[in-house]
């Protein structure tokens, strides 16, 4: 890779999101994150999976700045709510829901369906997050992690869901419990953006003219699933 080559745009401009995003790229050598300008219209997520949504946004930010684009979708599953709230995640409680409210709402769920023990608020938290190129091309990866939803919210770290969700192995706490590093070592968007970074250094060489949008190779590098 070239010193400096690699420039992605951010599809998005949640703070929280952004500087998760940031962290946990730092592996890749030359990495330039430039922010979301704000003249590239919001997207609308219409995607029917999480990579459809992730795609949806990267390609909307290559289109807008001709650069090479990196986002992210996340989805909650939970087993008592047959997988919701899944790729509504970030709108559970409506188009301009608040984290709280979304909170408010999962909790609010789990009690109408009567699921007060640990093992009926089984859920799992999953990522895709993606770099689409300027050739037509892009690089994606997932991650997942397995948890249960508490009965009310405990911690003051994080954003989102956080403070309701205690993942698988750690000991009990939310990730809103956690420490960055802590919470960032076991979680869905760390697992998911941490294969990101192994690809993107793999891949740099053979991307070094797509990223700067002179070839058109039209390559569809895949995932893991």
């Amino acid at each position: 890779m070239k010193e400096g080559s690699l420039r992605l745009v951010l599809a998005s401009s949640n703070s929280d999101k952004v500087a998760e995003i940031g962290a946990l790229l730092k592996a890749v050598p030359g990495l330039t994150l430039l922010p979301r300008p704000s003249s590239v219209p919001d997207v609308e997520e219409t995607g029917a999976t999480l990579l459809d949504n992730s795609r949806l946004k990267a390609r909307a930010l290559v289109d807008g700045t001709g650069e090479a684009a990196v986002a992210d979708d996340t989805g909650l599953e939970v087993e008592a709510l047959n997988g919701a709230p899944g790729v509504h995640t970030a709108r559970f409680a409506g188009e301009h829901a608040t984290y709280s409210d979304n909170v408010a709402k999962l909790l609010a769920e789990l009690t109408a369906v009567g699921a007060d023990g640990p093992d009926r608020r089984r859920a799992t938290f999953h990522t895709v997050a993606l770099v689409a190129y300027p050739d037509g091309s892009e690089v994606w990866a997932d991650g997942e992690v397995a948890g249960v939803i508490t009965p009310e919210a405990a911690g003051d770290g994080g954003f989102g869901y956080d403070p309701v969700f205690a993942p698988d192995g750690g000991g009990g706490r939310t990730f809103a419990q956690m420490s960055a590093g802590e919470k960032h070592d076991v979680s869905h968007r760390g697992r998911a953006f941490r294969a990101l970074a192994a690809k993107l250094v793999g891949d740099s060489s053979s991307h070094d003219l797509a990223l700067r949008g002179l070839t058109s190779r039209g390559i569809d590098k895949g995932g893991s699933a």
